[in-house]
């Protein structure tokens, strides 16, 4: 095993974790737009799959380690798309509104501000676990240069 396929799978983690805080951060900032009567801004969220074969980053699964079902090398993190969820949009009464419907009801957006900051700190942590097995494999390589000397 080489050192840059394990640098290359932690880069392809760190990228993931930084599209879905951006993906987020947007939700976070739209939690209050409402588009038209009967319309808002629809929650996002980033699905994520192990990378195919094929990669560039590969690394041998460790002995007995079956978690993806095939078995087979490890190839990092590839970002599958950026999808709307679909659950139900929220529904106001604010019959003073503009964009209210005939019922007096404003459309609001699908986005739970905690849900969000939850997601946040996750995608943070994973983010930071991901910089510590990039560190410590940088590190690996600097020892081994080191010994060589």
């Amino acid at each position: 095993m080489g050192i840059y396929p394990a640098l290359g799978i932690s880069a392809t983690g760190l990228a993931a974790q930084r599209l879905r805080m951006d993906v987020i951060a947007n939700n976070l900032a739209n939690v209050d737009s409402t588009t038209a009567v009967g319309e808002a801004y629809r929650r996002k969220v980033v699905v994520m799959s192990e990378a195919p074969n094929g990669t560039q980053f590969r690394i041998p699964r460790p002995a007995g380690d079956t978690s993806a079902g095939t078995g087979g090398d490890l190839h990092g993190v590839d970002v599958q798309q950026i999808a709307e969820d679909g659950s139900d949009l929220r529904r106001v009464y604010d019959p003073g509104n503009p964009l209210a419907d005939a019922k007096g009801y404003v459309t609001k957006p699908n986005v739970n501000p905690v849900t969000e900051m939850v997601d946040m700190v996750a995608a943070s942590r994973s983010y930071q676990a991901n910089v510590t097995a990039f560190e410590a494999t940088k590190n690996m390589a600097k020892e081994a240069l080191r010994l060589l000397r």
